[in-house]
């Protein structure tokens, strides 16, 4: 199979077992969750968090929070340049500058709380941005 052939979740799972072919202990994923369906979106996400319990540090950018804070132990909101705001989810969600600049007025930060729960993310040290 040629990987320009693969569906856009098929290629993300790709590029994570290319990343495994060399027994990394951090990996980097640049926006995992863009251009994938939501089913495919939540086997990303299980992938990640097995990825995590056995111990690979994942450093994550995306600008999707609900797939990302849902799955990360440790957050950082970057607004011009600067750390707006940095922690957990509930440290993130709660912020105000964060809720005023990034997530907006209408943002339910219950559901990302409540989310995380099927994941086992219960402050584990690595990071995710």
């Amino acid at each position: 199979i040629i990987a320009s052939t693969l569906s856009g979740g098929e290629r993300r799972r790709l590029e994570i077992a290319r990343c495994l072919a060399s027994s990394p202990e951090l990996i980097l994923l640049d926006e995992p969750f863009t251009g994938i369906d939501p089913v495919t979106i939540h086997d990303i996400q299980d992938i990640i968090a097995d990825l995590r319990d056995d111990g690979i540090s994942i450093l994550l950018t995306d600008h999707r929070e609900r797939e990302t804070l849902t799955i990360t132990d440790r957050s950082y909101i970057i607004s011009a340049g600067q750390v707006l705001v940095s922690g957990d989810a509930e440290t993130v969600l709660s912020d105000a500058s964060a809720q005023a600049l990034y997530f907006g007025k209408r943002f339910d930060k219950g559901s990302i709380i409540e989310g995380r729960e099927a994941f086992g993310t219960r402050g584990m040290d690595r990071d995710a941005a």
